[in-house]
């Protein structure tokens, strides 16, 4: 039997470690969060993110990191991005050399502008064909509950990419494969700065129109930056893609459409952060994606004004304006 460790017990961690454990793999969960450890482990249900759900005979819990990784095939990476690194390097020294590393973070590290699987190759010190990211419209409570979802699996290794679909491979979940690491990424990390911004438009009280028109504009920066950092222009069209941007754009269940949205009502951004129960990735990002933008000449205009919310100060019915007011062009201009 496959053996995993999701290494987070959050949401999305939580969530897939119960689509692996329904398709059969054992999980192991870690979390440094005691009573949500022992909860798991007695009750079969995680309290804080998922409280009603059941979770599957195969999946335990641990706060001992190498009580987790031990002997595990398949290293899920669940915790925010911009912790990766340091948590990372702590862990290494215990996971076994022919585990496969999974990320299921979607953000670009602050400073670095690296990609998630970067951070892992280089603190890890493997091969990228053991990095394998999982990337598409995956609204953890939604997943929680069963309902059918679908996303890719991306690894520069297929082979790899096959091992991880089929220890995740259940009756609710259909993971696809493909080696377009560099897009999945990109996707993931892009569609969560576009939902702030669409939230912010919902939260302006702006309808369907408007919101039409920031994920589609939205779909363009991204696709502009994918193409220029050597990604696959089709994988901005799947799941990895626009199936995530919609989702994430649209949901109330999106924490960047519903931290988007509160700005938009005029929170400011630390009254939203202390409201905010989870990681919000597009504010974190929002950033370094910007940086990446400008290091590969890529224009992101979306992506630069919710960098003027986030980090200075500009209000979203200021930026919203701006982005209607630029020099007008041809759409694949």
């Amino acid at each position: 039997m496959t053996r995993a460790a999701v290494m987070g017990s959050g949401s999305w961690g939580t969530a897939f470690g119960m689509v692996m454990a329904d398709a059969g793999t054992e999980v192991v969960l870690w979390g440094i969060d005691e009573e949500a450890v022992a909860a798991i482990n007695r009750d079969h249900e995680n309290p804080r993110y998922h409280p009603g759900v059941e979770l599957p005979a195969l999946m335990s819990a641990t706060t001992d990191a190498a009580e987790a990784l031990r002997g595990a095939d398949i290293v899920v990476l669940a915790i925010p991005s911009q912790v990766l690194r340091e948590n990372l390097a702590h862990w290494v020294s215990m996971i076994e050399p022919h585990a496969l590393l999974v990320s299921l973070m979607k953000g670009i590290e602050l400073g670095t502008t690296k990609r998630m699987s970067e951070v892992i190759e280089e603190v890890a010190a493997i091969s990228r064909d053991r990095i394998v990211v999982v990337s598409g419209p995956n609204l953890a409570r939604e997943i929680a509950q069963r309902q059918p979802a679908a996303t890719l699996i991306a690894c520069a290794d297929e082979g790899n990419a096959a091992i991880v679909q089929r220890a995740c491979l259940s009756p609710y979940f259909r993971p696809y494969t493909g080696t377009d690491v560099v897009g999945a990424e990109l996707g993931g990390s892009v569609k969560n700065v576009i939902a702030l911004a669409n939230g912010m438009a919902a939260g302006l009280g702006f309808g369907e129109n408007a919101q039409a028109t920031l994920i589609t504009r939205g779909l363009a920066e991204m696709m502009r930056l994918g193409i220029a950092m050597g990604a696959d222009p089709a994988t901005a069209a799947g799941l990895a893609g626009v199936g995530d941007l919609v989702a994430t754009c649209t949901s109330p269940l999106s924490r960047n459409r519903t931290f988007g949205e509160n700005l938009g009502k005029g929170m400011t951004v630390d009254e939203v952060i202390a409201i905010s129960k989870q990681t919000c990735e597009g504010v974190k990002s929002c950033q370094s994606i910007y940086d990446l933008a400008c290091q590969h000449g890529v224009e992101m205009p979306i992506t630069e004004q919710v960098v003027q919310v986030v980090h200075h100060g500009l209000s979203p019915r200021e930026v919203l304006g701006a982005l209607m007011s630029r020099p007008w062009k041809s759409e694949r201009a």
